[in-house]
């Protein structure tokens, strides 16, 4: 039966208003997020100030009881939370079912438990996880709409992940270009306005309860000449390569599932998670607390130019994450790539002749283009935190640069982990973190 044009213009007002009412929540969801994980570091720091050796016990604890908790009542939101959304996205298009990797009991466990895991002090962000939250809200409005084949399900999981980017980072623009380049991979017509109303409704709610800010802070420069091409090759060169390295090594329980090691954390997750957290308070141990929690303090000091990073701060930051990540726990590695970034950018300031704060930016855009391999996006992100706009060619070529470095040694780190969450539940032994 065909509706006629009064009819039909009120069912597609319906249609706008229960999007715009998802849409809205999402925001709220996520900047709820942000503000629970910002405490969960605030008393991980407090206790760790009073006590520097509590680590060692806090962060074991937490570690096993979030692994856990991930396996026994919420599987499915382990690690970052981005290959789910793009395995989603694959499943949905071939009409399979979903649910193990966006809805609500995905987007309930992702909130609390990826804040409790912070309370460890462990080096994982938010910003992935907020992906996964945001995509399941808009995937979840699907069933309340009045007419179900108006949006198809692929298109809400992808406006949701880039309204969870977004938010996240409060980068509209990055949120837009990481749905295009990483997670669908084109933009279609009928997709287009879902995605920009998802992002503007979420960063609004985002914005009111967070303030309209950036995440790092801001940035000036001056000008920006030719004595930039130096930094831009060295940068891109040693990010591509340090981003490469951590790639695989993410990757490696999915390359060498039968390795010893890899078979005693799938035959014990929660003792290994509590050995990766001991790993975990060692390392903040040994690198005076400069490796614990997503990095985001430490990185906006360094990028506000109030303090300098030792020699061994990159590494302590780099390993941190990686053990973070092979735990299990709910966690991305936005924040502490962005992190790493700016540590090795603090340390190789001092060999050029342009400002510090400039190659620290540099090295953040590509150390998170290397890991990610989605330099457009990794340069925006950087761009539209730091409020660096006029730097945004420089932080497009030494993304480039990095990408094509880190390319040699291995795949695209977030499509590759969707491989394992896009087979059915059936046809995986275990899931990937």
């Amino acid at each position: 039966m065909r509706l006629g044009r009064g009819p039909w213009r009120r069912l597609r007002w319906r249609i706008r208003l229960t999007l715009w009412f998802f849409s809205a929540l999402t925001g709220l969801l996520v900047a709820g997020f942000a503000m629970l994980a910002n405490a969960a570091l605030s008393l991980f720091f407090a206790i760790e100030h009073r006590a520097p050796w509590a680590p060692l016990l806090l962060a074991p604890a937490v570690g096993m009881l979030s692994v856990w908790l991930t396996r026994n009542w919420f599987p499915g939101i382990q690690g970052s939370g981005i290959p789910q959304v793009i395995a989603a996205t694959r499943l949905s298009a071939q009409g399979k079912d979903v649910s193990h990797l966006v809805s609500l009991r995905i987007a309930v466990g992702k909130l609390l438990v990826g804040a409790f895991a912070l309370v460890g002090g462990f080096s994982a962000g938010r910003e992935g996880p907020s992906v996964q939250v945001a995509s399941s809200v808009l995937y979840l409005s699907h069933r309340f709409l009045p007419l179900s084949r108006a949006i198809r399900p692929k298109d809400l999981i992808l406006a949701g992940g880039a309204a969870g980017v977004a938010a996240a980072f409060n980068t509209p623009l990055a949120g837009i270009v990481f749905a295009v380049e990483e997670l669908g991979r084109r933009l279609e017509t009928r997709t287009s306005g879902i995605l920009v109303s998802s992002i503007i409704l979420s960063g609004l709610l985002s914005i009111a309860l967070l303030g309209n800010y950036n995440y790092f802070g801001r940035i000036h420069i001056d000008h920006v000449d030719l004595s930039i091409i130096g930094p831009i090759l060295v940068c891109g060169a040693v990010c591509g390569l340090f981003g490469g390295i951590f790639s695989r090594l993410i990757l490696s329980p999915q390359e060498y599932p039968e390795h010893r090691l890899w078979r005693w954390r799938e035959a014990h997750p929660v003792w290994f998670a509590g050995a990766c957290g001991l790993v975990v308070a060692l390392l903040g141990l040994v690198g005076h607390g400069l490796s614990y929690g997503s990095g985001y303090g430490i990185t906006s000091q360094v990028v506000a130019g109030q303090v300098s990073l030792p020699w061994y701060a990159p590494i302590t930051r780099f390993c941190a994450t990686l053990v973070s990540y092979h735990t299990g726990i709910p966690g991305g590695i936005f924040a502490p790539s962005l992190a790493v970034g700016a540590a090795v950018g603090s340390n190789l300031a001092g060999f050029f002749g342009v400002g510090t704060v400039s190659v620290i930016t540099l090295c953040m855009a590509a150390f998170l283009a290397a890991v990610t391999q989605a330099p457009i996006t990794s340069a925006i992100i950087v761009m539209e935190m730091v409020d660096g706009h006029n730097m945004v060619l420089s932080l497009m070529a030494v993304a480039l640069v990095s990408r094509a470095v880190s390319s040699r040694l291995g795949g695209e780190l977030y499509q590759r982990l969707a491989w394992r969450f896009a087979q059915t539940p059936g046809e995986r032994s275990h899931p990937e973190s």
